[in-house]
């Protein structure tokens, strides 16, 4: 699987961006969809993920409420809706594939590249 994310961009506290995720095989909607991000000088942690049927999903603390992950397996699609942004969201979001999905960037073995969110005060 070969997973590729866009969408970030610089918008101001309290404002939204929709991050895309695109991947490429016929068997991604086997797979379940994490996004992480990392902060410069932070390591990389866990935003959310979503299992493979798209029924179940999960998110840390920090963004529950405010971010909703969602997919359409049909056009091998994951998204990010990021709501109420606050600075502290500012970080390169990955997204990654991985058999069950989990909390841990460990257990992801396909990773697109990153793409930046900026949140300015």
């Amino acid at each position: 699987v070969q997973l590729q994310a866009s969408g970030g961009g610089l918008v101001q506290a309290g404002g939204s961006l929709r991050l895309s995720c695109a991947a490429s095989g016929r068997t991604f909607s086997a797979y379940a969809v994490g996004w992480f991000r990392q902060a410069p000088g932070k390591e990389r942690e866990f935003v959310a993920s979503i299992a493979w049927s798209g029924i179940n999903a999960y998110y840390a603390d920090s963004v529950k409420g405010r971010f909703t992950i969602s997919r359409d397996n049909a056009k091998n699609m994951v998204y990010l809706q990021m709501n109420s942004l606050k600075p502290e969201d500012t970080a390169v979001y990955y997204c990654a594939a991985t058999n069950l999905a989990s909390m841990d960037e460990y257990d992801y073995h396909y990773w697109g590249q990153g793409t930046q969110v900026t949140v300015s005060s």
